[in-house]
């Protein structure tokens, strides 16, 4: 299973002080080094962590994989359309979040994600979307004509070992399963950390995972590098 790494909470902490520092391509070139096969960022519209130059920097020096998620607006399209990264995650976005609290309601916003997708396919960016694992949703994602889906696993994550998170677990698995059926590229993330991340590795049909907060969390105390190293290692058991 590959390991996207997702950078935004670095430039979260730069802005805490509006510095330079630490620098999202940097970040972004370690975690590499240390084995991750991605680098996930987030442009919101309010520009409050990664910016369009930290993208523009991204696309110039990542030798894996860019994953820009953004809003399916014609704003972010354009950017997304002149900087060319390799997949293009569409997710919700709130104002006053924290972070993407959902997954995109696919069924809701399926007209206009239907004209939207085509543009970002003909200019060869391969088109995601942050789901939760509903499988009506999921259909109607492949139906849009999605390349793969990134299943949201907050539920899961929250919760403690029990019957709750079995369940929630089982719910992520069934929408794994279907989604593959539907010919789609499995992705999961939102919550995962060193610790309970197993119980989804363990399922075989998603086939990269996106951490971000956990990896930045575990950095501030060991490094990034090594940070990537020991969540590589939990992925390849």
């Amino acid at each position: 299973m590959r390991l996207a790494v997702n950078i935004d909470h670095f430039a979260t902490l730069r802005e805490a002080r509006r510095g330079a520092e630490p620098e999202p391509a940097l970040v972004a070139l370690l975690a590499e080094q240390a084995g991750a096969e991605g680098i996930v960022c987030h442009l919101r519209s309010d520009r409050r962590h990664v910016k369009e130059r930290d993208l523009q920097v991204l696309r110039q020096v990542i030798k894996t994989k860019l994953n820009l998620e953004m809003a399916a607006t014609e704003e972010m399209k354009k950017i997304a359309l002149k900087v060319r990264p390799d997949v293009v995650s569409l997710v919700p976005e709130k104002p006053d979040e924290l972070t993407t609290e959902g997954g995109l309601n696919v069924k809701l916003h399926r007209e206009h994600l239907a004209k939207f997708i085509p543009r970002l396919k003909k200019a060869r960016i391969r088109v995601s979307i942050f789901i939760d694992p509903d499988l009506e949703q999921i259909r109607t994602a492949a139906e849009c004509g999605v390349d793969l889906i990134e299943i949201n696993t907050c539920a899961y994550s929250e919760l403690k070992p029990g019957p709750k998170r079995d369940r929630a677990l089982e719910t992520v698995r069934k929408a794994a399963l279907l989604g593959c059926e539907l010919g789609l590229e499995v992705h999961a993330g939102h919550g995962l950390d060193y610790r309970n991340v197993s119980p989804i590795v363990a399922i075989p049909q998603i086939s990269e995972l996106s951490i971000g907060f956990s990896i930045v969390a575990r950095a501030a105390i060991v490094g990034v590098e090594r940070a990537v190293w020991e969540m590589i290692a939990l992925l390849e058991k």
